[in-house]
């Protein structure tokens, strides 16, 4: 007899105990040990120690066979953390787990050492992970989701979800808490049934007396300043749609005179377009998407241009705004010189476009579809002792859930978007098959989309600066992983997981697409580090950039009106305070509004910040060492943006810093 000492670790959460009967047999290359029964008493948080006996000496071990069997009186689904072996001559061998085992099942968890199928595999891994992937495709199922949108997830309510993609119980219970107590709180003060327009814009302050942050306090005050509204486009949660103008457009026929107020006698238009200071946001994406109705109103959506200017004391400042795409006598250019509440009125129209743009493409596809695409296949293409789904998985952990919620409650027909969002009741996936339209390759890798929007060099972009640090530390652990087990370039095209991965994400994600410049295969380790450095920045710090500060820049109306009650001025010099108080939403749709913003910028309980791998998954040295030198760079980013925070009076920049970066889209 040969005897094996193995130690068995059950998650810690609340949930992970299991009465259940569990067993296991160790493969090795010489054979196979006994089912053995291990016992049926699994505490939360505890490692347990058994000794297999086999007839033989197995070898290398290179999976353990897990078997779960109903307990009395019912199923008690396990997590189990990882099983360790250690052998006859004290060689121990580490088989990272981090699932669910649920019902009567049978799992088989790979070593540690992450395994390539590019040549001189065993039989036996490639079978276990045949069989990996066949169960996950049949868990794991694509269903279409609006015509031209992504795939999602076939899952109708969040019940559905297998248990790994589920959200823990500490999440659960502080995402429902805080979605119950902020609803109640705007009941209880009689705001979500009362139809009236704001009467004062002071009034707003009522709706939440203590949910309040630093910023949304000091975006109540500076709203109307056009150096804040220029501040937004490049530091608010839209950073994306602002880019260099070198032409103005043939519809927004701006000219010198009407800009020499604020360009002042030393320059012009011409002058200012030559050497790069001029800037524009386009929101062409929203013509002929469908208005919503709210209260049994008609609400209005329009398509603005909005030009800016990058002054000599480095503040961007709008000048010039056309409230549609076609210019004419009924569509007015605005400019910052007209009078107060005309300027007023013609800001707020475009914050109302950018919070649409925002939500639908900037927010809801390019972060949260994406990252739900990137999970799916993950899930179905990549086995657990892939290399690279011991890299990607941290950083899709609770996507799934937080998607279908939204679908029911936000996006759906009768949630939130519905009742307080413009794009609600139809628009959202007009709107979404228009941002798919425009998604490409090179707006999602960050330094590539700073370049093509010529925004490279303008000041204070806070968005540029701390994000190129963030995308750049992430570039540094793929690319050590990436060289590390890929030792060449073949290695890269001849990894069939890795292929059908990207295929999948191509075909499923991005629909086939070949405009969008996505790749549908990668050649080499250049391709493949890019390819997986914009999947992880994508579910890490490109949505904390556009999700965090939510409240902060929404939750005072005018900064962030989720629709308008009125038709966009037809003429200037007609609008007044009470102009704007009859366009705004009314009470109940904007609490509704700032409910959902108050909700998405607080990430619940059970948090993982970017670089906090608490799941051990990669056992070799190497893969550890390069680990712990991310970590260290994302240190170093943190204290660095800290250091220029506590120098900054005012608006503060925290969305990208490392420490406030969740590792994934999971609120």
């Amino acid at each position: 007899m040969v005897t094996y000492l193995v130690q068995v670790a059950t998650g810690g959460q609340i949930g992970s105990a299991s009465s259940d009967l569990i067993s296991i047999a160790l493969v090795g290359v010489n054979g196979e040990s006994p089912k053995q029964l291990l016992g049926d008493t699994f505490p939360a948080g505890s490692v347990q120690q058994y000794n297999i006996n086999t007839p033989a000496d197995l070898g290398q071990i290179l999976f353990v066979r897990l078997y779960k069997e109903l307990g009395v009186p019912k199923d008690n689904p396990w997590k189990c953390n990882y099983v360790n072996v250690t052998s006859p001559s004290g060689e121990s061998t580490r088989f990272p787990c981090y699932m669910w085992l649920s019902g009567l099942m049978t799992m088989e968890v790979q070593e540690g050492k992450g395994i390539l199928l590019t040549h001189g595999v065993n039989p036996l891994i490639v079978q276990q992970r045949k069989i990996e992937l066949d169960r996950n495709r049949e868990i794991y199922r694509w269903k279409v989701y609006a015509d031209g949108a992504p795939y999602c997830i076939d899952a109708s309510d969040a019940k559905e979800l297998p248990p790994d993609a589920r959200f823990s119980f500490q999440k659960y219970a502080s995402f429902s808490f805080t979605l119950a107590a902020t609803g109640l709180e705007i009941q209880l003060k009689g705001f979500t049934d009362c139809t009236d327009p704001w009467t004062d814009l002071n009034d707003i302050n009522k709706v939440f007396l203590y949910k309040k942050t630093h910023n949304s306090v000091l975006v109540s005050q500076m709203w109307k300043e056009d150096s804040f509204f220029g501040y937004e486009f490049l530091n608010g949660v839209n950073p994306v749609i602002i880019r260099k103008c070198i032409k103005i457009p043939g519809n927004f026929p701006v000219e010198q005179e009407m800009v020499a107020a604020i360009l002042g006698t030393s320059t012009d238009l011409n002058k200012e377009l030559e050497n790069g200071n001029i800037y524009l946001a386009d929101y062409s994406i929203l013509e002929g998407v469908p208005a919503n109705t709210i209260n049994d109103q008609p609400q209005y959506l329009t398509a603005p241009l909005c030009l800016l200017w990058k002054n000599p004391q480095d503040q961007l400042l709008p000048m010039a705004i056309q409230l549609g795409q076609t210019p004419g006598p009924n569509n007015p250019i605005f400019l910052s010189s007209d009078p107060e509440w005309d300027w007023t009125l013609a800001k707020i129209w475009v914050r109302n476009s950018d919070f649409q743009v925002h939500e639908i493409g900037t927010h809801l596809l390019r972060t949260h579809l994406l990252a739900e695409v990137f999970n799916i296949a993950t899930a179905r293409q990549l086995p657990m002792g892939h290399p690279l789904y011991k890299l990607i998985v941290p950083h899709l952990r609770y996507t799934l859930e937080i998607n279908v919620l939204a679908r029911i409650q936000l996006i759906g027909p009768g949630g939130l978007f519905d009742e307080a969002f413009v794009t609600g009741n139809g628009g959202v996936p007009v709107l979404l098959k228009k941002a798919m339209d425009e998604l490409t390759y090179t707006c999602l890798c960050l330094p590539d989309d700073i370049k093509e929007r010529g925004m490279e060099s303008v000041p204070n972009y806070y968005y540029r600066e701390d994000g190129m640090k963030v995308w750049l530390a992430v570039e540094s652990l793929v690319s050590g992983i990436v060289n590390y087990y890929y030792k060449d370039d073949d290695m890269v095209s001849k990894d069939p997981e890795l292929q059908a991965w990207v295929e999948e994400i191509f075909t499923k994600g991005f629909l086939g697409c070949t405009s969008t410049g996505v790749p549908s295969s990668l050649g080499t380790r250049a391709e493949l580090i890019k390819y997986l450095t914009m999947v992880i920045f994508t579910c890490s710090g490109q949505h904390a950039a556009v999700n965090s500060g939510q409240f902060d820049f929404f939750s005072w109306l005018p900064n962030g009106p989720s629709s308008m009650r009125k038709p966009p001025p037809p003429v200037k010099g007609a609008a007044t305070y009470q102009t704007l108080l009859d366009a705004l939403p009314e009470v109940n749709t904007t609490t509704n509004a700032m409910a959902v913003e108050w909700l998405l910028s607080h990430e619940p309980e059970d948090k993982r910040p970017l670089g906090n791998f608490q799941n051990e998954r990669f056992t070799e040295e190497t893969p550890q060492a390069i680990i712990k030198e991310f970590q260290e760079n994302l240190e170093g980013i943190s204290k660095q943006i800290q250091e220029r925070n506590s120098t900054i009076q005012g608006l503060t920049y925290l969305y990208l810093d490392p420490k406030n970066i969740e590792s994934s889209v999971s609120i």
